[in-house]
Order: structure tokens, then C-alpha cells, then sequence
């Protein structure tokens, strides 16, 4: 699929600063005034920032607000409603900790909650998508989730958390791409069952539906090569979990912490582009894409 940028930035972002509203829903860091206006600051920073991000991709940006409206049986309403109601928990726990010095438990708790419960509803409007074999797995959320944790509690500055998560979200993500690279074959999806023209015999396309570009081919038909996507791939490995390991685990400053979110961010920017650049989507059997 085509690689939007806006989408890119969305789920790169969001997926931070929610991480790191979870952390800091648990008190960790519990941090009071100035520090902890900050902390929230960046955390609300990056979650609104890529969801506002995530509104340009939208045919209508304009009618955005309809999409709380079909909570009960839209991922993307629900992911809407949640966020909302996440971010509105988290901010009440912000004012108590900076204007009061106080923990409130019970809206940090709930809000952290909230925070991974936009993550999971953020995934699963891909991993429902039974027209795109790669994301349709329970790695998708699972892969989502442990990015948001490890990258969040790298920005909260939760070492040992970090140490233990990064190694696993990089597991996942190996995973990830190892049973995507078969998924669509596995699917058993060919040009005979999307035209549902198998029973007549051997189903090829004749000529292209179309004799220029259209809006399937430009959102839902994007080939990258093998070379690039491999490349990539040891670019988002290296960047998003090898780098960040090693530059925790040697004794820690200010700034290696810094180069660590750094390279994390920027790493898990290639995964998201090769999340969407390497989705084969179904209909591109029309157009002999697949």
C-alpha cells in the first residue's frame, strides 16, 4: 500500500506519547510541577500530534468528528472515542500532579488504561483487514503495544523497563515481517477467487481495467523491491532496538538517553513505512500487481 507520510507520522508519534502517558499513569517517573509539566507536555505533544496528523489522510479532514459516531462497528470510531476519553483521564492526573504535587490514583491508573487501549484500537484497524494478509494477525496489536511500551518508558526514563521491552518488541517485529513475507500466499488468494471465476477454469487478466493511474493503484498498489525492503528493515532493527539497548546499557547521561529516543523514533519510522509499503492488498490481483 501507498506509504502516506501523514499516516506514518501518526502512528509513529501517537504510539510515543501514549507510551509514555501510560508510564506516567503509573507514577513512573512521579514527578511533581515544573518536571512533571514537561513530561506531559511532550507526552501530549506527540499522542494530539499524530492524531491530528493522522486527520490529513482523510478524504473529508472536515468531517473528522463523524468518526465517533460508529463506535459499534468501526476500529477507527472506537480508537476516536477511546483516545478522547484517555487523554481526558490523563489530563486530570496532569493537573493534580502539577498545580497540587498530588498522585491521583484512580485517573492515572484508568488513564494508563486508556493509553494502551488507544494503542490496541490504533492496530486493530489494520489487523481486522482480512484484504491485507500481512496485518491480518494477532502480532499486529501485540507488535503495536510493545513499541508504545518500550518507547514510552524510554522517554519516561524507565531503564530496566525499557531494557526488558526493547529486546521484546525487536522479537516481535522479526516475527512480524518473517510470517508477513508468506501471508498472502498462505491467504489463498488468487485472481480465480477475487473474481470468484475459478470454477470456469484457469482465470488470467486479459488487458488492465483502466489505461491509466487511478485511485486503487495509487493508495492500495505499491511494489517495493526486495533489495530495499531488506535494507530497510536492517535500518529499522538496527535504529529502533539494537542501538538504543547498547547506548542504555553503557552508564547512562542525559544525552545517550536523548540519542536512544533518538534512534528509537527514527528506527521505528522505517518500520511504519514498511508496514504500509509492503502490505499487499488484494485488489491489486486486478491489476496483475500481486
Amino acid at each position: 500500500m501507498h506509504p502516506a507520510p501523514s499516516v506514518i507520522i501518526f502512528t509513529t508519534l501517537s504510539g510515543l506519547g501514549f507510551g509514555l502517558l501510560f508510564w506516567l499513569g503509573l507514577g513512573l517517573p512521579a514527578v511533581t510541577g515544573w518536571t512533571a509539566f514537561a513530561f506531559f507536555a511532550i507526552a501530549f505533544g506527540l499522542a494530539v500530534g499524530g492524531l491530528v496528523a493522522s486527520t490529513f489522510h482523510l478524504g473529508h479532514p472536515e468531517r473528522a468528528l463523524k468518526a465517533f459516531t460508529q463506535w459499534r462497528s468501526s476500529w477507527l470510531s472506537r480508537e476516536a472515542v477511546v483516545s478522547v476519553a484517555a487523554l481526558c483521564l490523563m489530563g486530570l492526573y496532569a493537573l493534580g500532579a502539577v498545580f497540587f504535587a498530588a498522585s491521583w490514583t484512580l485517573p492515572g491508573w484508568l488513564g494508563a488504561l486508556g493509553a494502551l487501549g488507544v494503542v490496541f484500537t490504533t492496530s486493530m484497524i489494520y489487523a481486522q483487514l482480512r484484504t491485507v494478509p500481512r496485518w491480518h494477525t494477532a502480532l499486529t496489536p501485540a507488535l503495536f503495544l510493545a513499541i508504545s511500551l518500550a518507547g514510552g518508558a524510554l522517554l519516561a526514563g524507565q531503564v530496566s523497563f525499557a531494557l526488558a521491552l526493547l529486546p521484546l518488541a525487536g522479537v516481535l517485529q522479526v516475527l512480524w515481517w518473517l510470517r508477513g513475507d508468506g501471508a498472502f500466499a498462505a491467504s489463498g488468494t488468487d485472481m480465480a477467487s477475487a473474481t470468484g471465476l475459478g470454477d470456469i477454469g484457469a482465470v488470467r487478466a486479459f488487458e488492465p481495467p483502466h489505461t491509466g493511474s487511478n485511485y486503487l493503484l495509487r493508495e492500495f498498489v505499491h511494489v517495493v523491491g526486495r533489495k530495499h525492503s531488506l535494507r530497510l528493515r536492517g535500518i529499522a532493527l538496527g535504529l529502533g532496538y539494537v542501538l538504543p539497548i547498547i547506548l542504555l546499557l553503557v552508564p547512562f547521561s542525559h544525552l545517550l538517553g536523548l540519542l536512544a529516543v533518538i534512534s528509537h523514533a527514527t528506527g521505528i519510522a522505517a518500520s511504519r513505512w514498511l508496514f504500509f509499503a509492503e502490505a499487499e492488498h488484494v485488489v491489486g490481483l486486478y491489476y496483475g500487481k500481486r
